[in-house]
Order: structure tokens, then sequence, then C-alpha cells
């Protein structure tokens, strides 16, 4: 992959957007700082999602490839996510520990 010339394309779309939304003076900048963030986050998920893969852009089918193998990578991704979540949701967040000594002397007998 070229990787200067993704770049620069990748860093010249986020300009124009930045660039758009403010000569319309837009009151909110937050839409602008995510769509730029959303730009970022698909150029580097993109790179690192087809990274080592033998992708040809130059045909239509490379191109259906590459999007297939990203969004298989990204599902996986969200389906880890979630997983991690249910199981962190899952445990026990008690703020004390119950396998401790109890406080009552146990009886036993000498």
């Amino acid at each position: 992959m070229a990787f200067g010339t993704a770049l620069i394309v990748v860093a010249l779309l986020a300009i124009t957007v930045w660039l758009v939304i403010e000569v319309k003076r837009v009151r909110h900048k937050f839409f602008a700082i995510f769509l730029i963030g959303l730009i970022i986050f698909a150029y580097i998920s993109f790179t690192i999602s087809l990274n080592g893969k033998e992708v040809n852009f130059g045909t239509p089918s490379g191109w259906v490839g590459a999007g297939k193998l990203y969004l298989s990578w990204l599902g996986s991704a969200f389906t880890k996510v979630k997983s991690i979540t249910l199981y962190a949701v899952g445990m026990d967040w008690k703020s004390y520990n119950e396998s401790s000594v109890s406080d009552e002397p146990d009886e036993e007998s000498a």
C-alpha cells in the first residue's frame, strides 16, 4: 500500500471537511470533530486490518475483497469488545471479600 499517499489523501480529506464546516460557520464544531475522528479511525483501522494481506486496489474485485476483509475484521473487533464487556458486567463486584475469615470464633473441642 502506498502509505504516504494514502495518509496525504486522508489528511486533505480531513482538512477539507474542517474547512467546509468552518466556512458555513456552524455553531457547534462537534460534528466536524466527529467526522475527522471517524475518518482517522477508518483509515487507521483499515490499514491495520489489511496489514500483511495481498490486496490489489487496481481492480474492482480487489476493492470488494478489501472491503470484506475490513468489515470482517471490524465485526470481530466489536464481538471481542462485546464479550469483554459482558464478562466484566457478569463479574462479582462486591466491595467486601466473602472468602475472608468470619468474625465468629470456631467452636472446636480441644
